[in-house]
């Protein structure tokens, strides 16, 4: 489960205003709606402030010359207002709802496509619930944001100034002592600010967090169940549960200080006016309906001021789901094509490697018979077979199909002085031909898979495919000529034909979905409810994991690739299965360039030639007889294999 410090940003350079200004590129196709509604908010607010003149004109007018007349028609100017007051409200708020659930709308489905964008090393590096938690929770809080504090914080702002200038106006010592608490109570807000950002950020990343353990606790339940862990899954959450209810206390007691502040200071205020205004009406140097208008000023404006308090709290939760939003945002995708040679050398030396550009020439792949590069000694005896052996020769046979050369690979996050994963890998893969790559546990033969289809991107050295280098080709072309089939197999809350179809261009139909089912031996498809159109249920978990492998291997053939990766993929099969699929696959491998990672002699014999991973290189290529023979290492390894096949 990832943690929040892996993702978190220091906080100390933060400005809540830079980090709201990124929305601006969401809000301005509807920026104009905005403005409108801030507009028609600021008339309503100030419409507010017109009762208590219609109060004054009504106390030193009507009531004081006792004319009932006048004191109805004060009463129809202050029902008038009233309405007009909430048919603005009412309209600003329709102004508001339907552009900014589109923001919020098209947030996430930027978030998505950026998040199908990444690369691979950094969903490996992100919690799932960190990044769910970034399109949903955070999301909502901005949409909230531009709902309401966005707006009236520029509304209170007005209606507060303008009833300061009216009470002012009205009597200038009163409105003197209403503006003392001013300066405290700005001082109380830059503090509650800078330690609310904190605390927010802190309980926005932990929501994260729960989400993870909720997910994988839903995910794994099978798991739980079966090892009996329900109970330290439950004291994981409780823990994580605690924490996040800690900090919520704590921005609660943050907001209740504020508030306090907020509200006290300005009470003290109003009741110091109404004292001051009362002896000033004793003394006949005030009128009583200016005294009754001052404090009715002063009460509209009770609102205003009290808010300050949670429209900052929520313009910082605000500013912090838009931090946590662009952090996703601005990790760099995959490009279509390679990084620039000087970004590669870069990554290359912080890695600890040296550079593709300082990789000596490589020597042309020796023939049967003769010894490798001297930094790369293999074994490559045995006859070809016959199709890859006239498909061509010299140039073409030594540039095409799948070429490793010289590569090298580190995992970004790696630590400086880890060796390398792969420290020289040289093959060839001539076309036509198929290749197992075997080699003990954690010698990286998935990580040499997932760099044909550039999951990773190589530290240096190059791969190529048919003589063209796969970081000068787009990520979509690329894809199109390699498939392949995962160790752990991944469905999708789909259909059965529409996950196998994956694998195909939009245009294939029933008879490819049919002849990769055949390939796969997974006409096991034809006999669910509703056949091909079976929805397999999350992470296909209501299939067996014999039925999932053969799916993902049905994807992987389906749509007839010039090359095929398969990392395994008859690990879950019984060997009566194993064995018919063996069979259709001769066929499919026949029409392409192969890699499979094989752990099995039956897997290995698959292919025409097999290839040794050891410490990071190719250390042997030959047959499988060949190999046995010649190599002790591997001769070790397929005898453990065929004790535990037996």
């Amino acid at each position: 489960m990832g943690t929040t410090d892996a993702v978190t940003t220091d906080l100390p350079d933060r400005s809540t205003v830079r980090s709201l200004l990124r929305l601006w590129p969401y809000v301005r196709p509807v920026r104009t709606r905005l403005f409108v509604a801030a507009f028609v908010a600021v008339v309503a607010s100030c419409l507010a402030l017109l009762f208590p003149l219609v109060l004054k004109w009504m106390v030193d007018g009507p009531i004081s010359g006792h004319d009932p007349a006048g004191v109805w028609l004060g009463a129809l100017w202050l029902l008038l207002l009233g309405i007009a007051e909430a048919i603005l409200f009412g309209l600003r708020r329709w102004l508001v709802a339907r552009p900014l659930a589109g923001v919020e709308a098209s947030m996430r489905a930027d978030l998505f496509r950026h998040l199908q964008r990444l690369p691979v090393a950094f969903h490996d590096r992100w919690a799932s619930g960190q990044l769910l938690s970034r399109g949903t929770t955070d999301l909502m809080l901005v949409r909230m944001f531009l709902a309401f504090p966005l707006t009236f914080l520029l509304v209170n702002s007005v209606t507060i100034l303008a009833g300061v200038a009216i009470m002012l106006v009205q009597q200038w010592t009163l409105g003197l002592v209403l503006l003392a608490p001013a300066i405290p109570v700005m001082i109380v807000c830059w503090l509650f600010e800078r330690r609310y950002s904190e605390v927010a950020r802190q309980a926005q990343d932990q929501v994260g967090d729960l989400t993870t353990v909720v997910e994988e606790s839903v995910l794994g339940i099978r798991i739980i169940k079966g090892f009996g862990r329900h109970r330290s899954q439950a004291r994981a959450f409780r823990e994580l549960s605690g924490t996040l209810r800690g900090t919520e206390l704590a921005k609660a007691r943050l907001l209740a200080s504020i508030w306090a502040v907020i509200v006290t200071l300005p009470e003290l205020a109003i009741g110091a006016a109404l004292v001051l205004g009362t002896v000033q009406v004793a003394d006949g140097d005030l009128s009583a309906g200016t005294l009754v208008a001052f404090l009715s000023t002063a009460l509209a404006l009770r609102w205003p001021v009290d808010s300050i308090g949670f429209l900052l709290a929520m313009s910082q939760e605000a500013a912090t789901a838009t931090e946590r939003y662009f952090e996703v945002m601005d990790a760099e995708p995959e490009s279509s094509l390679a990084p620039t040679p000087g970004a590669t050398t870069a990554v290359t030396e912080r890695a600890g490697l040296p550079s593709a550009s300082a990789e000596p020439e490589l020597e042309p792949e020796s023939e049967p018979g003769v010894p490798g590069p001297a930094h790369a000694p293999v074994t490559t005896s045995g006859p070809e077979r016959g199709s890859a052996g006239e498909r061509g020769s010299g140039a073409s046979r030594r540039e095409g199909g799948l070429r490793f050369h010289g590569v090298r690979f580190r995992y970004p996050d790696a630590a400086a002085d880890a060796p390398p994963v792969l420290a020289g890998v040289d093959l060839h893969i001539r076309p036509g031909e198929s290749m197992a790559l075997v080699g003990a546990t954690g010698t990286g033969k998935t990580t040499l898979t997932a760099l044909v289809p550039r999951l990773h991107e190589i530290t240096s050295g190059r791969i190529t495919l048919d003589g063209r280098d796969i970081t000068a080709m787009p990520r979509e072309e690329l894809r199109e000529l390699v498939a392949v089939a995962f160790e752990e197999p991944t469905l999708f809350s789909a259909t059965v034909g529409e996950n196998v179809l994956m694998g195909a261009a939009d245009t294939a139909g029933r008879d490819e979905l049919d002849r990769a089912l055949a390939v796969a031996q997974a006409d096991f498809a034809h006999t669910l409810p509703q056949g091909t159109a079976t929805q397999v249920g999350e992470q296909g978990l209501s299939l067996s994991g014999g039925q999932r492998q053969r799916l993902a291997l049905a994807r992987a053939v389906v749509g007839q690739p010039r090359f095929l990766v398969l990392d395994d993929p008859l690990s879950a099969l019984d060997v009566h299965t194993e064995a018919a699929v063996e069979a259709a696959l001769r066929r499919v491998l026949a029409e392409t360039t192969a890699l499979i990672v094989a752990h099995r002699p039956s897997t290995v014999l698959l292919a025409d030639r097999v290839a040794l991973l050891s410490g990071g290189r190719i250390t042997a290529v030959g047959t499988h007889h060949e190999l046995l023979r010649t190599n002790a290492e591997y001769a070790h390894l397929m005898s453990g294999a065929e004790e535990d096949d037996r």
